[in-house]
């Protein structure tokens, strides 16, 4: 198993190039295999959570092959509509192929997801979504099982604005008889991202970014090509990481529009941003202000962001307190940061941060793939050595992670153990 060992303490100055969005990618995969035509898509990371979505791909019957950033999806002979346990359970997006498979084919058998432990994040509003579309349910053995003849146009309310059950659904009821609305949507901009790209494929889908979409169902949809935005979150860890390090990092392709909330935080604990086509310019300072955070879904402040901010918050002039108001258990890097001699009070979904004048290098080790982010910035920050274990949490989300830290001056490695 791997680990990384940073010896912190160093600025961090150049430029990094930031990858295509893992959260965008994966469910605009799994929209290709609404179609039999080849699709193009651009500005695909290479991680584990990526490489399992193509496996599932590939065992349903799609043929998928790479070059670079660019992976090319054509259809086999037969598509397959079945996705058992051993694919299913290494990441929880794969959940999100019921919808396509149910609208191609009439009938799909997926097994319960893994991937995470930060919280139930349960299915449920997922499958009420496909039964208000006419499927029937069945749930027995660890398998979910869905049928319609033809899906058909509903209005649906989610409970939750859930990206996962708003990209299932608006895949499905793209190919679903009548005009579907749902309410109470997830806006990311990967939701937008993904309606995007099923609108080149000749979807009608309109309100993307809204809490409302519209799905006028049409009989087929046709191969196209796409491009992935670039990656928010991916983004926001390495603005935090110039201002934890009080460095200087030109961030680029960035979309700044992604990262309102977060810009205007670092602003409010000092941190100099300037954005400048396409460009974020991030320039630490010495003395932190603390500035409360609360997570909510987007536009708010992303709740995959809630543990880099702790890490930036424990070296603050004063005492921040942040709210995860998105996922039960996120705080699973607290007694990590603890260790590193972060001064942190966790009650219920409230944590109280008290900066302190410097971090200490330590052994700690990842619990998921937004805390182990976390524990690099501290890390990066910290006087002394910190080793991370268990650094496959980081794979999956973080392309080249040592490679572009390198690349800026952090002193960073990976190693057996």
């Amino acid at each position: 198993m791997d680990l990384l060992t940073i010896e912190g303490g160093r600025p961090l100055k150049g430029d990094i190039s930031i990858s295509g969005s893992k959260n965008a990618a994966l469910p605009i995969l799994i929209a290709t295999l609404l179609t039999d035509e080849p699709c193009g898509v651009k500005n695909v990371p290479s991680l584990d959570d990526i490489e399992a979505v193509i496996g599932l791909l590939v065992f349903l019957g799609k043929n998928v092959v790479r070059q670079r950033d660019r992976l090319d999806i054509t259809a086999g002979p037969t598509l397959y509509g079945e996705a058992p346990y051993e694919l299913v359970r290494k990441m929880r997006a794969s959940v999100v192929v019921m919808g396509p498979l149910l609208a191609r084919l009439g009938k799909v058998k997926v097994s319960l997801p893994g991937g995470c432990a930060i919280g139930g994040r349960p299915v449920n509003i997922h499958l009420e979504g496909f039964k208000a579309l006419g499927a029937s349910i069945q749930l027995e053995e660890g398998y979910v099982t869905a049928e319609a003849n033809r899906l058909q146009g509903t209005s649906f309310t989610l409970d939750f604005a859930s990206v996962g059950a708003t990209e299932n659904l608006m895949m499905a009821a793209s190919l679903a008889r009548g005009t579907t609305l749902l309410i109470g949507a997830a806006k990311e901009p990967e939701i937008t991202d993904l309606a995007d790209f099923l609108n080149h494929m000749g979807a009608r889908i309109t309100g993307a970014g809204t809490d409302t979409l519209t799905i006028e169902g049409v009989e087929r949809l046709h191969g196209t090509e796409h491009e992935v935005i670039p990656d928010r979150i991916e983004t926001g860890t390495y603005m935090i990481a110039a201002a934890i390090t009080r460095g200087d990092l030109d961030l680029h392709p960035a979309r700044p529009e992604h990262l309102r909330e977060l810009i205007a935080k670092l602003g409010q604990a000092g941190v100099s941003v300037d954005q400048d086509n396409g460009h974020l310019r991030v320039k630490g300072v010495k003395d932190l202000h603390p500035v409360d955070a609360e997570t909510a879904v987007h536009p708010g402040f992303p709740t995959d962001l809630q543990a880099p901010w702790m890490a930036l918050m424990s070296l603050a002039r004063g005492v921040s307190h942040i709210a995860e108001r998105v996922f039960e258990n996120r705080f699973m890097h607290v007694p990590e940061l603890q260790r590193m001699g972060a001064r942190i009070q966790v009650k219920g979904p409230h944590a109280a941060v008290e900066g302190v004048d410097s971090l200490s290098g330590a052994e700690v080790m990842v619990s998921d793939l937004r805390a182990g982010a976390a524990l690099v910035l501290a890390g990066l920050a910290a006087e002394g050595k910190t080793v991370i274990h268990r650094v496959y949490h980081l794979d999956r989300g973080y392309e080249h992670l040592e490679r572009k830290l390198s690349a800026v001056g952090a002193r960073i490695r990976r190693s057996q153990e």
